[in-house]
């Protein structure tokens, strides 16, 4: 229904691709801290089902995207479902990294873990405001709902776009050096990270 919502928001899923540690470690003979190792693994641990969730969204977002035979209300109430689970997926991610605390034995660890997980919960909160939009258009004419769309693309998805762009800052921040080498040896940030390179490679932003 309309491709440039779908297009704005699939930036979004590239912010979970950055947080999986998705380059391997270069293989040095001494592993990472065992305290940094767990707090990546409950950290990583998290990904593999937002990641599901996120993806999900966005391809539900996707195969309605070109549609213009859908009516008004099947076309709501699939973005209102795919803002949702968005919203909960971020959410999530945001919740993990508050339970994991401050990465151990990292130099500016707490204030680079605070970083990006402020960051994931205010791209969650802008998934709400794109639900609540949408919860709000005009169903009983086609053409209203149309232009509806076309301003919750025009507005919300810049929203999404900035917040998803310094989420990936945020998350790279944190992701340097041994928090990087402790992600990467994961298996659930490695499940995530092999997912997302041969569905696609992730976009510069």
């Amino acid at each position: 229904m309309n491709k440039k919502l779908a297009a704005a928001l699939s930036g979004g899923a590239v912010l979970v691709v950055a947080l999986t540690g998705c380059t391997s470690s270069s293989g040095g003979t001494k592993g990472p801290d065992p305290k940094l190792a767990a707090w990546a693994k409950s950290v990583c641990d998290a990904v593999p089902a937002q990641d599901t969730k996120i993806k999900a969204a966005n391809a539900s977002i996707a195969a309605i995207a070109t549609d213009s035979n859908l009516p008004p209300k099947s076309a709501q109430k699939t973005y209102s479902q795919a803002f949702q689970d968005m919203a909960d997926g971020y959410k999530a991610l945001a919740d993990a990294l508050n339970g994991a605390g401050a990465p151990p034995g990292v130099e500016d660890g707490a204030k680079r873990q605070q970083e990006a997980a402020k960051n994931l919960a205010g791209l969650s909160a802008s998934y709400v405001a794109l639900k609540k939009q949408v919860d709000g258009l005009d169903t009983s004419d086609q053409g209203k709902f149309a232009q509806g769309l076309k301003d919750v693309a025009a507005t919300q998805t810049k929203e999404v776009g900035k917040q998803s762009d310094s989420g990936t800052e945020a998350l790279k921040r944190l992701e340097q050096g041994d928090v990087k080498t402790a992600m990467a040896e994961q298996a659930s940030c490695k499940k995530t990270a092999a997912s997302a390179s041969s569905s696609s490679s992730p976009s510069a932003g």
